[in-house]
């Protein structure tokens, strides 16, 4: 499994690297992309580590794994490659950007907020064709909950944006001494109408970035 990633990356997570899972995990991941159909692309399982410099992040959004569907999955959450019909996850996102901020965005690849300092990080980052949570329980989870470590021990004021009962589970990761830490349920068709809609979440960020001197997001 060939990792190419920002040298930034390389150098918080070349431990990570060395560690016996990570060779497990790798052995695991070669298998079933080639005996199976597996999303994202193999050239963009890590593509989120390159587009988002370690010493950039301001923001990190968490997903849970990409998209099982052919055609969506690009490596960054909830990104889906310009021209590809938007998830209903994503629809909702744009529902509540319009909601919070009153702009209208139809760009499904997040590719900019990402160059942004957004992270746009699955807890899990392969999974099988038509099978979601294929690849959940095989190493991943201990991969990127370390990125989240990495992040809150070695950065300050970083806003983790965290949909959905998940991704929350995640908060014990995170130092809310030095972070910010938004919390809502999912984007999903099941949850976002309990209160994702109206959680403000890209109005708040930029409220947060602005407080500690960093420049806003442009959502849109």
């Amino acid at each position: 499994m060939s990792v190419k990633i920002h040298p930034s990356w390389e150098v918080v997570l070349a431990s990570e690297f060395e560690k016996p899972y990570w060779k497990e995990l790798t052995d695991f991941v070669k298998g079933e992309y080639a005996s199976k159909i597996c999303f994202p692309e193999g050239k963009n399982i890590f593509r989120v580590f390159d587009t988002t410099p370690f010493e950039s992040v301001k923001v990190v959004i968490l997903g849970q794994d990409p998209y099982h569907t052919p055609g969506a999955a690009m490596g960054l959450s909830f990104s889906i490659p310009e021209g590809s019909k938007a998830q209903p996850s994503l629809q909702n996102i744009f529902k509540e950007i319009v909601s919070d901020l009153g702009k209208q965005r139809t760009k499904t690849d997040l590719t900019d907020w990402a160059k942004q300092g957004v992270l746009l990080l699955n807890s899990v980052l392969t999974v099988v064709q038509w099978v979601p949570a294929s690849h959940q329980g095989k190493g991943w989870e201990i991969f990127t909950d370390r990125v989240i470590e990495l992040i809150s021990e070695k950065s300050t004021w970083v806003v983790f944006i965290l949909w959905g009962n998940f991704a929350a589970g995640k908060k014990s990761l995170i130092d809310a001494s030095k972070h910010h830490i938004i919390t809502s349920p999912h984007p999903s068709p099941f949850s976002a109408h309990k209160w994702f809609f109206g959680s403000k979440p890209f109005s708040r960020t930029n409220t947060f970035l602005e407080q500690e001197g960093k420049t806003p997001i442009d959502w849109v």
